[in-house]
């Protein structure tokens, strides 16, 4: 069937293996191909079923335990999207052949993958990676006033969309150091992040990666690379296995463009081929607002400051300074005072006056 892309799938996923097997000999390594299906339907995911496609992501709850029954049980299926905790028992016990869960961004989560497990029975030990949140600083912007130091230092996520998940990179040893130690039922596999859509230099987020997996590795005591990367996607695989990737995850180049679909029950709204990314941690990223990234947030953060500012000092002047005191009523010390002179102008007076007089 030939896809949007004017490509069928075969076609689609052909031309991606050959690509990753010409990489594959020139960075010396075999990453692995995750083949992202989301919000396509069965038919269409057993094109690439068919030619030997055995990895699969999905980043719905409910999409993947509906899908899932429906397939081949020898399928590996990579959890792509952001879980949350109330639905790892749900994924865990409806999908047996899940073959990890990329985006555990929380000891959280972590937890309830671990309590999923035991509470179904689950006798395989679930492959997790810890999802990292990846920033990259756009500028640092100064207003100063007289009465107001402002900073603001916009950081660029590297999601578009509504619903983010992800660790900051300084989390990444926590959660990893905790899975290792504390969750007998589920097995440390390595890390994931995404660069920003449509960033065309997506390097500094894939080499953030490669920095926190060196120092989760370091943490743990564990040998260098021995935990995977998952980054690259259908616009930047290429880079991210030349930058060391061990698993990239490839949807629109093989499936072709994708199908309109409202947020499911069972998972939020992600990024189209990699995991949604992190709670509101930055002000102004992503959706309608996406633009404040840029210089057009410049300006707009100092003309709102401006404003804001000239308000404030408009009600200072009319509401907050001290009335001034009234001169028609004089003060406890200026009345003795004028009582004080005004006696001593009575003495003057008298003593001149008796002066004046014969004896």
């Amino acid at each position: 069937l030939k896809r949007m892309s004017g490509r069928s799938v075969a076609e689609g996923l052909a031309l991606v293996r050959s690509t990753i097997g010409a990489l594959a000999k020139e960075v010396g390594a075999d990453p692995r191909l995750v083949a992202v299906s989301k919000i396509m339907p069965v038919d269409v995911v057993m094109e690439a079923y068919k030619e030997n496609q055995r990895h699969f992501g999905e980043n719905y709850v409910q999409e993947l335990c509906e899908k899932a029954p429906q397939m081949p049980k020898d399928i590996k299926w990579h959890f792509i999207g952001n879980l949350q905790s109330n639905k790892a028992k749900t994924l865990i016990k409806e999908v047996p052949n899940l073959f990890v869960v990329e985006s555990v961004d929380s000891v959280k989560i972590a937890n309830a993958l671990e309590k999923a497990c035991v509470s179904v029975g689950r006798k395989e030990v679930l492959n997790v990676m810890v999802q990292v949140r990846a920033f990259r600083p756009c500028f640092r912007f100064s207003f100063r006033h007289p009465h107001v130091h402002l900073w603001w230092i916009p950081q660029v996520n590297t999601s578009q969309e509504e619903s983010k998940s992800g660790c900051e990179a300084v989390e990444a040893t926590t959660i990893a150091s905790h899975i290792t130690t504390d969750c007998k039922s589920l097995k440390l596999m390595g890390l994931m992040t995404i660069g920003k859509l449509g960033d065309p230099n997506p390097q500094p987020y894939f080499a953030q990666l490669t920095k926190v997996r060196s120092e989760v590795e370091a943490h743990l005591k564990l040998p260098p690379n021995s935990l995977e990367l998952s980054m690259g996607m259908s616009g930047d695989y290429e880079l991210a296995i030349r930058l060391g990737s061990t698993n990239v995850r490839v949807g629109s180049t093989i499936f072709g463009g994708r199908p309109k679909k409202e947020k499911p029950a069972g998972g939020a709204a992600s990024t189209s081929e990699g995991a949604g990314r992190g709670g509101a941690r930055m002000l102004f990223e992503g959706g309608a607002l996406s633009w404040l990234g840029g210089w057009r947030g410049a300006l707009a953060v100092t003309a709102l400051a401006a404003v804001s500012l000239t308000l404030l000092q408009a009600v200072r002047r009319a509401y907050c300074q001290p009335p001034e005191p009234s001169r028609a009523t004089p003060t406890r010390s200026q009345t003795k005072v004028k009582i004080c002179l005004a006696a001593l102008k009575a003495a003057r007076h008298s003593t001149v006056h008796g002066l004046g007089q014969s004896p």
